[in-house]
Parts: structure tokens; sequence; C-alpha cells
């Protein structure tokens, strides 16, 4: 499955059509998403305790991954998600505009985070107030 939670995505087909957002939860072997405004339903909620009140819930339900697109962040185009191999990585792509969909993998930002996790932790040093010569000297003068 090509979509992932935090993607962007673009609803192709049915009531909802044209409609963009942001997946919320994804179900790979049901092969559903859900999107954030998109296919709600209502549902009544029943109070279970004393202090809870009844209510209609407005929930979204899980569209089938067919009818989405993923939306490329820099081009702003539904696309079909391109696969690359880079390094031992596979990485998801954009065929349009080449730029990388996975916000995890990044380049350059995980070499970087490798190498501040590598760093010794800084020694905590405590600081102690110091007397100034002046105060010393107006202490000895009151004695």
């Amino acid at each position: 499955m090509n979509v992932k939670v935090n993607d962007n995505v673009l609803v192709i087909t049915g009531k909802y059509a044209g409609k963009q957002g942001k997946v919320i939860a994804s179900s790979p072997k049901q092969g559903t998403v859900t999107v954030e405004g998109v296919n709600v339903h209502k549902k009544a909620k029943k109070a279970r305790k004393a202090n809870e009140v009844s209510q209609i819930v407005e929930i979204e339900a899980p569209l089938d991954v067919s009818n989405v697109m993923v939306v490329c962040g820099s081009c702003s185009k539904a696309i079909r998600v391109k696969y690359n191999v880079e390094g031992k990585k596979k990485v998801r792509v954009c065929p349009k505009c080449g730029a990388t969909l996975d916000k995890a993998y990044g380049g350059k930002g995980k070499k970087g985070s490798k190498a501040v996790a590598d760093e010794a932790p800084k020694k905590r040093v405590r600081k102690r107030a110091k007397k100034e010569e002046g105060e010393a000297s107006s202490e000895d003068k009151a004695e």
C-alpha cells in the first residue's frame, strides 16, 4: 500500500471526489484509509455512566485505498507513487518533480541526527556564587 499515515491525499471517486485531506489511519490488511473530513458519518453514542450524556457524534469512516491518490508536498499534484532504492532504503518519490515523500527518511536529516546521538552528553557543572572583594571587605569592617 503506497499511502501512509499523515500523507496528504486527494479523493478521486465517490461522493467526496475532489476533496483533499490528511490520512488519520490506514489498515493495509483491509486496504482502507481514514481521511480527515472525508466520508463523515453520524453515530449515536449512548451514555454508559451516570455523569455522561448521550449525543450524536460525527466520525470519519474508512475509504478504499484505490479511491485516493497521494498529493506531492512540493509540486501539489496528485501522483502515482514511484519507488527508488537509495542505499539500503526503499523510498517513495514523486515521479513528476522527484521530491521524496517519506518525511522520516529526509536524506541528510537522519545522518545529522545520528551525529548528535553519538556525541557524549555534556557534564553538568554546578555554578557557585562567588563573593566579590568589595563585599568581603565590608563584612570585615563591620566586625
